[in-house]
């Protein structure tokens, strides 16, 4: 009987950008998340951000980014030990199959490890992108009750979610 596929992440490094820098969302996520040729150069370069892969045992599925400080999801500082993440998205190919819930979960083993000191981590989400919220939600993630209107698609909800 084959073994369990494992979903886990690692920094994003010169071996893994190519992967990260095909992955496609579905036409109509579009208006939801840039593609990673935007983001990841702007995650390589920004001190405070580190690019992750998400892997599917050895080949790349998905792509995401952590940014030290949640201030740069929604313009405010939600408190001093909060983190955010941007960016999250599985390549077209590989959503439908409860991957996301794999790979949420892999994200906040690794937080745990990596960033030990953090309390929160933080997220705006599209208000019309139901899939995403209903993912996020199911990962225990809470509506602040706040909309970000600074987003190029419509206002989005800040969600957050207590690391342990």
């Amino acid at each position: 009987m084959p073994a369990s596929p494992i979903v886990h992440v690692r920094p994003v490094t010169p071996d893994l950008r190519e992967a990260v820098l095909r992955l496609r969302a579905r036409p109509e996520q579009d208006g939801f998340v840039s593609p990673p040729a935007h983001t990841l150069p702007d995650a390589e370069q920004c001190q405070g951000s580190q690019p992750m892969a998400i892997l599917l045992d050895d080949a790349v599925i998905g792509y995401y980014r952590i940014d030290r400080s949640a201030r740069s999801l929604a313009g405010r500082d939600r408190d001093a030990e909060a983190l955010g993440l941007r960016s999250f998205q599985l390549d077209a190919a590989w959503q439908g199959r409860g991957l996301g819930t794999l790979a949420l979960d892999a994200l906040l083993a690794d937080l745990a490890l990596r960033h030990p000191q953090a309390c929160h981590i933080v997220l705006t989400v599209n208000c019309d992108n139901a899939a995403a919220l209903a993912l996020y939600r199911s990962a225990g993630f809470a509506d602040s009750g706040t909309l970000y209107h600074g987003g190029r698609s419509g206002p989005q909800h800040l969600l957050w979610r207590h690391l342990p």
